[in-house]
């Protein structure tokens, strides 16, 4: 028997001679969606931003950055860094204002004795150098009181006070985030030496989770989050999975950077245990991991195809450590083991090894690699989106018959296709007995699906054998 033809503004009860013709725009689309990504950053502001805390603003180039969150802030310099590494970006920032209750981090610098030739007096703070000329016959005192002068600029992560050849440096925005800050002194000019007390004693970040409520209704596929605390860690992970589950469908991914060492790194990775969040880790970075999150968040926002490897992208705007500092082979290995990504340095540039997540173990602490590329939770999520918005064009608002299941599981298998076509799926006619589309037991009104998805995986691993033949 040939099923009717459905119409939806054209009654059946109609005997007015005439013709009557509809649109049907549910067939119109017929590949697959894009899949442009937004990126929320969440940083510290100042008191002397323009926008308010906990307001989402978008951005679309930096030029705003320090009106709206404050000069010098943390988040003015990461949206430097996050455009610095994608100028295309969608990109939308919270700010949030230290807490009540946060100390600022103070390192300083002590310059003693007297320039006995000329060269020049570098400070450097956070991977910015701040340089004053010395001449011959100038005393430490005057030296400090210039250079404190030169850091002393609006988009300095610090401010700087000299006293008789000491200069006093205080993070602008409080919290632990400023321990962060790296600093560095050297003197050229003979007969004048600089001490450097490292940056401490920052203490209490802000809690990011009141921003993360202020957003939890709207789809961003990559949120950054610059503290790297356990309990915005914490948060961070609770988000993604809350507006990433079936009901909400809103996929997303959680990034942040690391700076310290794979100790630390890894242990910090493992509580966390999360598929859907990924941390850089850049070892001994001269930036702190702010500034590492928010370029890592960038690079993975610029590639569109959820499925391919994000191995030798480039991170820009991070200073290229010395070479004692480069990981071993074991050291790389055993971060993709735990759940680090590594970033690495190649050809003066610094690069992503392989961009996994932190997931290691499932839920009986056994070793699990289900979700080790952090590309695998981005194509299931892409390849969800897929099916999702095919369903929702072709059947907005269809009878459930014993047909039904048949026509819905028509257009899922070309979505697999389509999707294996694209080379984010495989084997998809090999698993076509696997896709199950039924009548619900109990609700007379639902449909379920068993959908097989053999993702494809990146080319990372290549072994050979030379065979030597005399």
């Amino acid at each position: 028997m040939t099923e009717q033809i459905q119409f939806d503004t054209v009654p059946g009860s109609i005997r007015v001679p005439g013709r009557y013709i509809e649109f049907n725009t549910r067939t119109a689309v017929r590949g697959l969606p894009t899949n442009p990504q937004k990126m929320l950053l969440i940083a510290p502001m100042l008191p002397t931003g323009t926008q308010p805390p906990l307001t989402p603003v978008s951005l679309f180039s930096d030029a705003e950055a320090a009106d709206l969150f404050g000069a010098g802030s943390w988040a003015h310099r990461c949206v430097t860094q996050a455009f610095t590494n994608n100028q295309y970006l969608d990109l939308t920032v919270i700010g949030v204002a230290d807490a009540d209750a946060g100390v600022a981090a103070t390192a300083g610098v002590t310059l003693t004795g007297t320039a006995s030739g000329v060269g020049v007096a570098t400070v450097a703070i956070g991977g910015t150098d701040y340089q004053v000329a010395v001449a011959s016959g100038e005393n430490a005192a005057a030296i400090a009181g210039r250079l404190a002068n030169v850091i002393n600029v609006p988009d300095a992560l610090v401010t700087a006070v000299a006293n008789e050849g000491q200069i006093k440096l205080t993070a602008k925005n409080k919290g632990t985030i400023g321990n962060e800050i790296a600093i560095t002194a050297r003197i050229t000019a003979s007969d004048v030496v600089a001490t450097v007390t490292a940056f401490k004693d920052g203490d209490v970040n802000a809690d990011i989770s009141p921003a993360l409520d202020r957003v939890a209704g709207k789809r961003y596929h990559i949120i950054c989050n610059v503290y790297a605390d356990n309990k915005n860690a914490k948060a961070l992970a609770d988000h993604v999975n809350s507006v990433s589950n079936a009901i909400e469908k809103r996929g997303c991914i959680g990034v942040m950077g690391w700076r310290g060492t794979l100790a630390s790194g890894t242990t910090f990775a493992g509580q966390l245990n999360d598929g859907r969040i990924t941390i850089a880790w850049y070892k001994n970075a001269i930036e702190s991991n702010a500034i590492i999150a928010a370029g890592y968040a960038a690079v993975l926002a610029f590639e569109e195809d959820p499925a391919k490897p994000l191995n030798t992208l480039e991170i820009k705007g991070l200073t290229v450590t010395s070479d004692a500092d480069w990981p071993l082979f074991a050291e790389f290995n055993n971060a993709l083991y735990n759940g680090l990504t590594p970033l690495q340095v190649v050809t003066n540039k610094v690069q992503i090894m392989r961009a996994v997540s932190t997931y290691t173990k499932n839920a009986t602490g056994t070793d699990d690699p289900a979700l080790l590329d952090i590309t695998t939770i981005r194509t299931l999520d892409y390849v969800r989106d897929a099916i999702n918005q095919r369903i929702a064009l072709r059947f907005p608002r269809d009878k459930l018959s014993d047909k039904t299941p048949r026509r819905v599981r028509s257009e899922i298998l070309d979505v697999l296709n389509q999707c294996e076509d694209a080379e984010i799926l495989e084997a998809v006619m090999s698993n076509k007995e696997n896709l199950i589309v039924q009548r619900n037991g109990s609700d007379p009104n639902r449909l379920d699906a068993v959908i097989p998805a053999d993702v494809v995986n990146g080319l990372h691993v290549f072994a050979g054998r030379v065979d030597l033949y005399l």
